[in-house]
């Protein structure tokens, strides 16, 4: 079973320990503490750092197939509906923006419904199309790290004036933030899929990539972002009838 989470289902779930501290100067009566608007400025961009999901493809050529495509089919061969629908869907949805043709298979293959080789030819053939993409799902691997503790001193005279004023004059000493995060076991989940690329006309593999996709969160950027990944390769990898987008 793919471990994509679906559309608003699971968050990504990374954690910020703060710990605010106060380094008190005998010549500076008055410190501000550390505000809930700078907390949750912190802890905001702790996740845009930690919630991309890097995706890495590692592809082949058949040098023995000289086809190209300008139609194909999108096809997640996966275990369950609500990861296989999002992923045809907004694979498509790019390719199409790019100008390669994509139809889901889900459009004309009932989910559950197992078709012969004739009968599946000839869809594609009513539908014009000339290259196949199917993509299945290889399994998950899981990491455990350990993040090191760090803590980090800065001055907050920027954050109001009368400490910007104590910061201004040498014989007053600055209030000082102390941020601590880290300090916490993390796991890694690594999503293996399997992308392969056929044509239409006489079944031949063109293409053929191993794609991983580390944490991943929503599975419609995801699959996104994994539409963009394969249509860049195979404009390079001169792929399309057409000089792409």
């Amino acid at each position: 079973m793919l471990k994509i989470p679906n559309d608003r289902e699971i968050r990504n779930k990374n954690f910020l320990f703060l710990d605010n501290k106060e380094m008190l100067n005998p010549n500076l009566k008055i410190m501000k503490k550390f505000t809930l608007e700078k907390g949750l400025f912190v802890v905001l961009m702790a996740f845009l750092f930690t919630s991309c999901n890097p995706i890495t493809l590692t592809s082949w050529t058949n040098p023995k197939e000289n086809e190209k495509i300008e139609n194909v089919v999108v096809w997640a061969m996966f275990d369950k509906l609500e990861y296989q629908k999002p992923f045809e869907q907004y694979a498509s949805n790019y390719f199409n923006s790019k100008g390669l043709k994509a139809i889901q298979s889900l459009t004309f293959i009932p989910p559950g419904h197992k078709c012969e080789l004739s009968e599946l030819e000839s869809k594609f053939d009513s539908l014009g199309v000339d290259g196949i993409l199917i993509v299945t799902y290889k399994g998950t691997d899981k990491s455990e790290s350990y993040v090191q503790p760090t803590t980090m001193v800065y001055p907050d005279y920027y954050y109001n004036y009368y400490n910007y004023y104590s910061w201004g004059y040498p014989m007053y000493a600055p209030g000082y933030n102390v941020v601590t995060s880290g300090g916490y076991w993390v796991t890694t989940s690594t999503v293996n899929l399997k992308a392969n690329l056929y044509h239409n006309t006489d079944n031949g593999l063109l293409w053929t990539a191993d794609i991983t996709i580390t944490d991943p969160n929503y599975v419609d950027e995801v699959s996104y972002n994994i539409a963009s990944d394969i249509y860049a390769d195979w404009q390079k990898n001169g792929l399309l009838k057409f000089a792409g987008k």
